[in-house]
């Protein structure tokens, strides 16, 4: 039987491309869009797009020939009017050689065509771009996000540096050069349990050349915190799922910098890392004609008359009709390393349990020794507070250096276990933290314990005293996007540890309306 022949059409943003793919990649041709200062121009990159999109589909038809079987293009996420160009010149092929038309999700491509590339089968994401940067798992028939930028994409701030010093775009390539020659010096380090933000590193970063420090340590600076980010979460989502496989997608994956950052950290977990070759990074024809292709062959078609343009379509709206598999999570049999959390080890004795934060590979050990320090000491300082403020917590016993000995909890990790009682207890164990005037930071169900009928807090490394509403709202996302990427019913868990939460802390309404709004930040609006 011969293998299905799809031609995909990629118009986002910068770049009109386009591919056919049947087994492999047949033909890959692109025209970029290359704005002559400053960043993308929405209505010039259409322009762009609408006079080079005849010769580019044009050269791949003819290495790859007519016979296709459907035309897939980019529906979303991306700027309404090159999406609309891309999307415009797919439905006048779909007609003239009468095959179906397939709607890809952008983000959903880039993941595929890694899994395509690497041959893993279940791995968790890493997807830095311009627009978006976010951490992927499988789970259920779509892919859920464990974390995301909760400001801009990682590109976009990198591309915004760039400009604010008169560089071209792309900015990052240059970035990554000038790096190579820089040595590293402090900037802020943003991470909000496994979600990201940039722009205050980004604002940190031109203040630092404007006072005077060398333009190569500041993209030297400027990289090594932002990859060291993306790689913490991506490793706190690998520890919490307990998978064994991570792939980095995105044009900012073509960085080598951050590849290596997440191979060190892969290394050191036991898991298996792999990263597409340059030709997939970007955005390209080649992932939207693949994607168009499983898609196909799944059935998964879209008619002409609804096949409207989504700018702000979310990967974690797409029904994986192409996969078979449920995504495995919290699998039995995990070695111990993988057990082992993002940032720590625990060793237990008959009444202890001894958590000693880990040096890290990939973070430059001025970053590294500074977070051990600093993280250590906000845990030991705001677990002592949260006990007095009537939160169950462990008992602080000692502080060494690196280490916190603590009371040893006997119970069940609330990831295993999760159902709508204990997310009622959930509630009320974060209503009283907040309440006392503390943010966790870190608020997923690998740390909260089932002891006693109480709902036990642990790893206070990301926490912060703090009576505003904005880190309380960042609180409950944190926590309300690991039970959508992890349990099957996370409306109903979000109810009942809302409930909870209401039924101890008065200012529970104003805390759940900024979390609703902090949602809306990552939905491309």
């Amino acid at each position: 039987m011969p293998e299905t022949r799809v031609l995909g059409i990629e118009g986002t943003a910068w770049n009109f491309s386009a591919a056919v793919f049947d087994e492999d990649l047949v033909c890959l041709h692109s025209s970029p869009y290359v704005p002559p200062q400053g960043g993308i121009h929405p209505r010039e990159a259409a322009q762009h797009h609408a006079a080079v999109a005849a010769e580019v589909i044009g050269k791949v038809l003819a290495e790859a020939g007519d016979d296709i079987d459907g035309v897939a293009f980019s529906i979303g996420p991306g700027l309404g009017p090159s999406l609309r160009t891309a999307a415009t010149a797919a439905r006048s092929l779909a007609l003239k050689y009468g095959v179906p038309l397939i709607g890809v999700n952008h983000c959903v491509a880039h993941v595929e065509i890694g899994r395509w590339y690497t041959k893993f089968t279940d791995p968790i994401v890493l997807y830095a771009s311009g627009a978006n940067t976010q951490v992927l798992g499988f789970l259920n028939g779509r892919y859920r996000i464990f974390g995301e930028t909760l400001d801009i994409g990682l590109g976009n701030a990198l591309d915004k540096f760039a400009r604010s010093h008169d560089l071209p775009h792309p900015g990052g390539p240059i970035i990554e050069e000038m790096a190579k020659k820089g040595s590293y010096i402090p900037l802020p380090y943003t991470v909000k349990g496994m979600d990201l933000a940039f722009s205050g590193l980004m604002s940190a970063a031109k203040e630092a050349t404007a006072r005077g420090e060398s333009m190569e340590d500041v993209c030297c600076s400027f990289q090594e915190t932002a990859f060291a980010m993306c790689v913490e979460v991506t490793e706190r989502a690998l520890a919490h799922t307990g998978k064994d496989e991570v792939i980095l997608v995105g044009g900012v994956g073509a960085n080598s910098r951050l590849q290596e950052m997440l191979r060190i950290m892969c290394e050191e977990r036991g898991a298996k890392f792999m990263a597409p070759p340059r030709v997939y990074m970007g955005d390209n024809g080649a992932m939207i004609a693949y994607t168009g292709k499983v898609m196909l062959e799944a059935g998964s078609t879209i008619p002409i008359e609804e096949s409207f343009v989504n700018p702000g379509y979310r990967s974690d709206q797409v029904e994986v009709t192409w996969r078979n598999d449920a995504g495995e999570l919290f699998a039995p049999g995990q070695s111990e390393i993988t057990e082992r959390g993002a940032e720590a080890a625990v060793d237990l004795t008959d009444t202890d349990a001894v958590k000693t934060r880990l040096s890290k590979g990939y973070r430059v050990p001025e970053l590294d020794a500074h977070l051990i320090v600093e993280r250590t000491r906000a845990e030991a300082r705001c677990i002592a507070a949260a006990r007095r403020g009537g939160v169950p917590v462990p008992i602080i016993r000692d502080v060494t250096g690196n280490a916190i000995v603590m009371e040893k909890l006997d119970g069940d990790v609330l990831k295993y276990i999760i159902g709508d009682e204990y997310a009622y207890e959930a509630g009320k164990s974060v209503g009283k933290l907040h309440k006392a005037g503390i943010v966790h930071g870190d608020l997923t169900t690998s740390n909260m314990i089932w002891k006693g009928g109480r709902v036990y807090l642990l790893d206070f490394g990301l926490a912060q005293m703090t009576d505003e509403i904005e880190p309380r709202g960042v609180d409950l996302h944190v926590l309300f996007q690991t039970l959508e990427s992890t349990t099957s019913s996370p409306a109903t868990l979000k109810q009942a540890f809302c409930d909870g939460y209401r039924s101890v802390f008065t200012g529970a309404d104003a805390v759940i309306g900024r979390e609703q709004e902090i949602e809306l930040r990552g939905r491309y609006l």
